[in-house]
């Protein structure tokens, strides 16, 4: 695991259980829903991170983008299907998401020196 990625997932972690640990039900209800939206369903896992990742790229959300990238390495997301992904991204989010795209396909690199 890179530096970066470890970071990541550390921070990610750490300001989570900082919101959580306020206790508001609100914010834990939506953390399920959010949990629960990506599990194995109608659609399997890879998809639903797939799906993820072209909506926080058309969002412009650095954070959930590097999010979906991780889980889509998880899932076995082969380049292919990240460009294509990418693709349905830019054409939905339009010029905008280039610079977004950039720092996903930098990351995506990275995960696979990672195999």
């Amino acid at each position: 695991m890179t530096d970066r990625i470890k970071e990541f997932r550390e921070r990610r972690e750490k300001l989570n259980a900082k919101i959580l640990k306020r206790g508001n039900v609100n914010v834990k209800r939506f953390f399920g829903v959010d949990t629960a939206a990506y599990r194995e369903g109608a659609l399997d896992a890879k998809t639903k991170e797939l799906l993820g990742l072209a909506a926080s790229t058309v969002l412009r959300c650095d954070d959930c983008i590097t999010y979906h990238l991780i889980r889509c390495a998880e899932e076995g997301v082969t380049d292919a299907e990240m460009d294509e992904t990418m693709t349905v991204a830019l054409v939905v989010g339009g010029s905008i998401t280039i610079p977004h795209l950039r720092r996903a396909y930098d990351l995506w690199d990275e995960l696979h020196q990672e195999k």
